[in-house]
């Protein structure tokens, strides 16, 4: 802290995940070992939809990106936790913990932006396959891209604008191992009420929405691929099952963190942990298990490689 005409705070103190010392070191290397397997395989994702001409529908447009945003999502928390488990006081100042705020917010409804054009182009694929190429072409998806990250940018904004506002004069405990709404708006001096209001309406009830209208879209799919050919049933059933397991891997954590009134509850910092760790870096990898072209393009990018 700082004083000058009065006391004002300037760093936080993070509490971490736990208090525990060998508990503290199983996390960190259960963390580190997904993150430096997990996290390269993010990277090859991308790098083999790039390099393969036969992967440029739209889905692995999609996918690509997602794969980018989920790695990028890891590196807002991931790598200070960890380094954090060293630190005997964890501190992080006020500017920091502001910026992690905004890029939490920033990439995590861009993410769920993108699910959601994942969902319509799903959609569109299988209820209105004729229409599909002229519908989901590339100007749209580009769009499409445009307007998930500027929907991101002005919901992070909205949240970064609300924190800015409320005076913080101490204390500056933070009980959790990064800085996110619940935690930075319970310490500051003066009524949030109001703000919590906001807070929950902005994230919660958007993050309630986007659940709802992406259970229902893929519900409306599996209702008009009944009456499809075996094969072509399968397919949009095995594609639909994987963007429905991302989707409550997404939002189910979201939907516990935001949009009940910000109390503490002991579940609060594991499901914090899984939602902005463990989840972001296993979504694309799930769509990749589950996706035989990306899959045979891997390996056979792989093997090229091991060639060379």
């Amino acid at each position: 802290m700082e004083t000058e005409n009065s006391t004002v705070v300037t760093e936080f103190v993070l509490l971490g995940l736990t208090q525990s010392q060998d508990a503290q070191l199983l996390v960190f290397v259960l963390v580190l070992i997904f993150y430096l397997i997990i996290l390269p395989g993010n990277f090859l994702i991308i790098f083999t939809i790039r390099s393969d001409p036969g992967l440029n529908a739209p889905l692995y447009f999609f996918l690509g990106n997602l794969a980018f945003l989920d790695a990028s999502y890891s590196f807002i928390v991931a790598p200070r936790m960890l380094v954090d488990f060293f630190s005997e006081k964890k501190i992080i100042s006020y500017r920091c913990c502001i910026t992690q705020l905004f890029f939490l917010h920033f990439l995590g409804v861009g993410e769920m932006f993108l699910l959601v054009v994942m969902a319509f182009d799903r959609y569109t694929a299988i209820c209105r396959p004729l229409h599909y190429s002229t519908i989901m072409n590339s100007r749209v998806c580009y769009a499409f891209l445009l307007a998930l990250w500027v929907g991101g940018f002005a919901h992070s904004i909205v949240q970064v604008a609300l924190i800015l506002h409320l005076p913080f004069c101490g204390p500056n405990q933070l009980d959790n191992f990064f800085c996110d709404v619940p935690q930075v708006i319970k310490l500051a001096c003066t009524d949030t009420f109001v703000v919590e209001l906001l807070m929950v309406s902005n994230s919660g009830l958007l993050t309630v929405l986007c659940f709802l209208g992406l259970l229902s879209s893929y519900a409306i799919i599996l209702c008009r691929v009944q009456g499809q050919s075996s094969e072509g049933k399968k397919k949009a059933v095995s594609t639909c099952t994987t963007h429905i397991i991302i989707v409550f891997l997404m939002f189910g954590p979201a939907i516990f963190i935001y949009t009940r009134p910000f109390r503490a509850f002991p579940a609060d910092k594991v499901v914090a942990l899984f939602h902005t760790v463990i989840f972001p870096l296993m979504n694309p990898v799930i769509y990749t298990l589950r996706n035989r072209e990306v899959k045979a393009s891997m390996r056979k990018l792989l093997s090229q490689c091991s060639i060379c």
